[in-house]
């Protein structure tokens, strides 16, 4: 069993090498996507790490954009065309971190058989996601008077809908998916323009394409709604909490896998404490997974 580790980036380098170095085994391999519109050569040193990998076809990520969306397809397809027997493909961010030790995460793959990824109904459970999908954004762009274009489109133009009749799933762009399932979205979208012309007009698209197609899919049986990512959204606004040391206990006393999201300079003490804590100990695989 192998499983490959998904990790977009664009921040501190030595702050993913922590990461891969704590999740470091025997079966798990590292795939790095830097964001195409910064400079790759300060990651490059990962590559002396064992079984790190960057993605080659690198793309320019737009916050809240399509492109994000475009990125993760790529890294996707690069993965999947390498010919490697992967049961997951595990998404991460460059401010993501491990909360259980590397022998423990194998073990909850190797014991695994659902999709993970965390979800609502948009239309009955998380209204505001709903506007994200019905409005038209150019989220993807930059130019001037884009947002007097916007409001002009919206204006003249009907809410939008999901082409097929599709019903609208979303919540968190992280995941654990089987190559399958990833591929599944992946082929999806890319050949059919109405899913492409829809998604690519949305906002935060990377929050509700994986969700609401798998979920309108013959996948949707095998999905638990979970993550596994701790991520403390008590602050309110687009962004998550940046956690520091105040958060630990309540990381130790989650059953979470990584948590989200961390730096290097706010969260030093709260990442020695994880390192020291959380990461040197193997115990027993005791919790549900089903």
């Amino acid at each position: 069993m192998r499983i490959a580790h998904l990790i977009l980036t664009y921040t501190d380098p030595h702050q993913t090498e922590r990461m891969i170095n704590n999740m470091m085994h025997e079966n798990f391999d590292f795939y790095i996507h830097v964001d195409k519109k910064f400079d790759i050569n300060p990651h490059l040193f990962l590559k002396k790490i064992p079984n790190v990998y960057f993605i080659n076809n690198r793309i320019d990520v737009k916050w809240a954009g399509f492109n994000t969306v475009k990125a993760t397809f790529e890294c996707i397809k690069e993965i999947v065309n390498r010919g490697i027997d992967y049961k997951y493909i595990n998404f991460l961010s460059g401010q993501d971190y491990p909360l259980k030790p590397a022998a423990f995460l194998a073990e909850f793959f190797e014991k695994s058989d659902k999709e993970f990824l965390s979800y609502k109904d948009i239309k009955n459970d998380w209204k505001e996601g709903l506007i994200r999908m019905e409005k038209y954004f150019l989220a993807n762009y930059n130019f001037k008077g884009k947002t007097t274009l916007e409001n002009l489109i919206n204006y003249v133009m009907p809410k939008r809908k999901l082409p097929y009749n599709l019903h609208p799933y979303g919540k968190s762009m992280f995941w654990m998916l089987s190559p399958k399932a990833a591929m599944y979205v992946v082929t999806k979208v890319e050949s059919d323009k109405k899913l492409i012309n829809f998604f690519s007009l949305c906002w935060g698209s990377d929050e509700f394409v994986f969700q609401t197609m798998l979920l309108n899919s013959p996948f949707k049986d095998k999905i638990k709604n979970e993550n596994y990512r701790y991520i403390d959204w008590s602050l309110g606004g687009v962004n998550p909490k940046v956690l520091d040391e105040s958060d630990f206990d309540a990381l130790k006393n989650s059953n979470m896998l990584f948590a989200r999201k961390v730096n290097e300079t706010k969260s030093k003490k709260l990442l020695d404490l994880i390192d020291t804590q959380l990461l040197t100990i193997f115990t027993a695989f005791t919790w549900v997974i089903s």
